[in-house]
């Protein structure tokens, strides 16, 4: 069975425990700004698009932020992510350009893809971002080969696989799960448990309460955390990164965690798959409010430090911003650049 850390429950969301090895000042300012860069980055990109400025639909990542800054900040830079259709978060966590990432967004040839894959297709591998991914659970085989290819050249990397609820249900998933786990793979899993796969609730497409109980059978240990609390999920993930990268093989996390927005977009579609009585209680555990009284409580920093933290963002933004819309969009005579046939 899965082991059991703190966790918040679906229904009833309640404070993660702080229990632990200590945290450093330093670590504590790295999750507050990777989750700062997120959390901005996508409520612009979402005005931007409902503005009609950018094609496609944007499927944001808002109220998740503990999760990918908490597993991103326990990464090297050389080891390797894939990511889902709601991968922004996991690419701003990552490293990726704010300039790149929104001239992508805007189709302009400046872009990470040179404004080919969009929204959905945003990778960077010299970021070792190898892609988000519109096909649901499709990330986890790509992760699975990234860690098998770093055992086979003998290197010490990891690969972490982002995925949601959902996805557990997909084939795929449950291929690279058993190909991590009866190879000892060093990839990571990770699941980030919002209570819905897109506007089905957890409860309408599985009989069990913990996805983590699907590792079990795979022979791979799991562990379960506050994804609103970025100490907790950054705590797991350092544990399953240092027991990957000894050579002990594969792990699932799972993040219980929720997402502000509707699936697609700020205002969304309006579903009525959830109240909004659910929506304003998860957003009293904000990630970002509880790690900013946190880092005021114990004196890592003052108020006006994180208000720091939010303007130079703001103002790095603003910048993306205006040099994507200034940016070219791609040549109609370079359609076919990069396309094979077989």
């Amino acid at each position: 069975m899965a082991q059991r850390a703190s966790t918040a429950s679906k229904k009833s969301p309640q404070a993660g425990s702080q229990a632990g090895p200590q945290i450093s000042p330093l670590v504590i300012k790295d999750l507050h700004e990777r989750m700062v860069r997120i959390r901005l980055f996508e409520t612009e990109a979402g005005k931007l698009m409902e503005a009609g400025k950018l094609p496609g639909f944007l499927h944001l990542y808002v109220g998740q932020e503990a999760v990918a800054a908490g597993v991103m900040a326990a990464l090297r830079d050389d080891d390797q992510i894939t990511s889902t259709h709601r991968g922004h978060g996991h690419a701003v966590a990552k490293g990726v350009g704010f300039r790149e990432m929104y001239a992508e967004l805007y189709g302009r040839v400046t872009g990470a893809c040179l404004g080919r894959g969009g929204s959905m297709h945003i990778n960077d591998l010299t970021r070792g971002m190898l892609g988000a991914n519109g096909i649901v659970g499709a990330g986890v085989p790509i992760a699975v080969g990234a860690a098998f290819a770093a055992r086979y050249k003998g290197e010490d990397n990891v690969a972490v696989t982002f995925f949601g609820d959902g996805a557990t249900n997909i084939g795929a998933w449950h291929e690279g799960a058993n190909m991590a786990a009866i190879l000892g793979l060093p990839v990571i899993f990770v699941c980030e448990n919002n209570g819905y796969a897109e506007f089905t609730p957890q409860s309408a497409h599985m009989l069990i309460t913990d996805v983590a109980d699907r590792a079990a059978a795979y022979g791979m240990p799991s562990v379960i955390v506050d994804g609103m609390d970025a100490v907790a999920v950054h705590r797991a993930a350092a544990e399953a990164v240092e027991r990957a990268r000894s050579g002990a093989g594969p792990m699932m996390i799972e993040a219980k965690t929720y997402r502000f927005f509707d699936h697609q977009g700020v205002k969304g579609l309006r579903h009525p798959y959830r109240s909004d009585e659910e929506v304003a209680e998860w957003k009293t555990r904000d990630p970002i409010d509880l790690i900013e009284a946190r880092a005021v409580a114990d004196g890592t920093a003052t108020r006006t430090e994180l208000d720091d933290v939010w303007q130079r963002t703001r103002d790095e933004i603003a910048a993306a911003i205006a040099y994507a819309e200034a940016s070219p969009l791609p040549d109609p005579a370079d359609l076919l650049l990069n396309v094979y046939s077989g």
